[in-house]
């Protein structure tokens, strides 16, 4: 996303304050429409608003405002074996995995609504931006404009599946009798505009230092990849991820911890990403995701799964059993990305101790109350040497980087029946896992049915807390088997207080229970339409 500056986004509330779901016209007392768009500059600020959105700054956001927003696509790791919600039971997000999902889930309107209100912003655009009589720039902020619409059909068609297209500005009478297109032809479609609009957009390098965040003809491909790999269409996708490989415009950065921070979110693996300017367009994730002692309210909490998914030092699978595992040191001998993206009971954070061990007198001790609920917090994205208001941190949030990429290209690659290679594992997996900062042990298994489930813990440690987790489940079609049974914390060997199962059970590893997910596999693999809208239009009755 463009970053937005301080005058623009009020040159956004005064010139584009009626850019509603329906855009049913432009401030005629300001500008005539045809006036209004012969003009770049004002083509650029009504493409601005499109990026922006509905997307909050200077707050915390307490419900999704968008894909891409932290509240939006981070928080996406809350139905997954990855995270865990403070709010609990409570929370819209647990409710999508916990066997609640139901059509009055407001968070799923809220995607819905978004995405619309998105897409709709993007046909009324493409409508005026024909009247730009500069060609390049037209073409370019068409092709800008049709790959965002194209991700919100992407989106869609994920969770959703078969849901409206809409291609042009509709009346309100159209709006609301608008049918259902089948989940293919959504693909399709999005086939098709990713494809042409990676055409007319400007590679990654060629992309100013003043268009940071705007599209680039590798975010179009990397979307298109995705695209494919849901389809099952995997020689179509190990091509669109061949191209951005080609290109060579990106990077696997040797530091893995800072490109998810300030001073280096605009790294070159990251291809494509929600900007957030501190103080002026912040963002209030540290709000969310700080612990007590540091002012916050323990929102982000991460799960045990995801903490033994990583690897120890050596490469081999985790196991409290080894050798290797240290109970009072939980970090230790292991795959650096987990003390990267993870903190615990023991760990200096923000230049104190953080104490959650549920025997202290500590305000972070585990469950109790607002404070974590697993004993396991998020690290990854939070600065600690931000000292500035909680709701206003300039934190980017990666969309799209390079690793995803590469370990994608190998995922199509071995799903297409194609030889796996040591020189592509090097090339892929190897590459991601060799970064200076990681430098953990190549991978050599080249059998596919051994290497699959190798390459999928690779993408979930990688990715971990980046909003992939619940997408990459559903289309792996294992979600039904993952996210069904209790939900564990941190490991309290020892601990006087316990918290045992609703069996009576207390884990022999002294780990916290939780919670319980109830993943149904006849139905949670789709999100319901939103039941107001089915309320209005009959068509879209699931």
């Amino acid at each position: 996303m463009i970053k937005i500056k301080y005058t623009i986004a009020c040159l956004l509330i005064c010139i584009l304050s009626c850019v509603s779901c329906d855009l049913e016209r432009f401030p005629l007392d300001q500008f005539s429409e045809e006036s209004f768009w012969i003009s770049e500059d004002n083509a650029m600020l009504a493409l601005t608003g499109i990026y922006k959105a509905n997307i909050l700054f200077g707050k915390p956001e307490m419900a999704p405002t968008d894909w891409w927003s932290y509240g939006g696509l981070i928080y996406l790791e809350f139905p997954t074996d990855n995270a865990y919600d403070r709010r609990g039971n409570a929370s819209n997000f647990f409710k999508m995995t916990s066997g609640d999902l139901l059509p009055n889930n407001g968070f799923i309107n809220n995607y819905w609504s978004n995405s619309y209100a998105k897409i709709t912003r993007c046909n009324r655009f493409m409508e005026g931006v024909t009247k730009l009589t500069d060609e390049a720039a037209r073409k370019r902020l068409m092709a800008e404009a049709r790959f965002i619409r194209a991700t919100q059909y992407f989106y869609l068609s994920q969770f959703f599946h078969d849901v409206p297209l809409v291609t042009k500005v509709l009346t309100k009478d159209e709006a609301n009798t608008v049918e259902k297109t089948p989940q293919a032809q959504i693909i399709e479609f999005i086939v098709r505009e990713f494809t042409e609009s990676a055409a007319d957009l400007p590679r990654f390098k060629d992309l100013r230092d003043d268009e940071t965040g705007r599209a680039s003809k590798q975010a179009a491909l990397a979307f298109l990849g995705r695209t494919y790999l849901a389809a099952k269409k995997f020689p179509e996708a190990a091509a669109a991820y061949k191209q951005i490989i080609d290109l060579g415009d990106n990077i696997i950065d040797p530091d893995y911890a800072s490109i998810f921070l300030p001073g280096n979110e605009n790294s070159k693996e990251n291809i494509f990403s929600m900007q957030y300017m501190q103080d002026k367009a912040g963002n209030g994730l540290l709000q969310h995701a700080l612990p007590v002692k540091d002012g916050g309210w323990c929102l982000v909490n991460v799960s045990a799964s995801l903490f033994e998914a990583y690897q120890f030092k050596d490469g081999t699978t985790f196991s409290y059993e080894s050798p290797l595992y240290n109970p009072d040191n939980l970090g230790e001998n292991r795959d650096p990305r987990l003390d990267y993206t993870i903190y615990y009971n023991g760990s200096t954070f923000k230049g104190t101790v953080y104490d959650c061990h549920p025997d202290s007198n500590s305000p972070d001790k585990v469950a109790g109350g607002q404070t974590t609920q697993t004993g396991f917090m998020m690290r990854k994205y939070l600065d600690e040497n931000y000292s500035g208001d909680l709701n206003v941190y300039g934190g980017n949030v990666p969309i799209i980087r390079y690793s995803e990429v590469l370990l994608s290209y190998l995922e199509a690659k071995l799903e297409a029946g194609e030889p796996i290679t040591p020189a592509l594992l090097d090339e892929t997996i190897n590459l991601v896992r060799g970064r200076t900062s990681v430098n953990m042990p190549r991978i050599t298994e080249t059998n596919p049915d051994l290497l699959r489930p190798i390459l999928r813990n690779e993408r979930r440690v990688e990715l971990a807390m980046e909003g992939i987790r619940y997408w990459d489940l559903l289309r792996w079609g294992i979600a039904d088997k993952m996210l069904n049974g209790y939900i564990l914390g941190a490991p309290f060997p020892g601990s006087k207080r316990t918290n045992p199962t609703p069996d009576g059970e207390v884990d022999k590893y002294g780990r916290w229970y939780v919670n319980k997910r109830a993943f149904r596999k006849d139905q949670d693999y789709k999100w319901p339409i939103p039941q107001g809208e089915q309320d209005i239009n009959p068509n879209l009755r699931n």
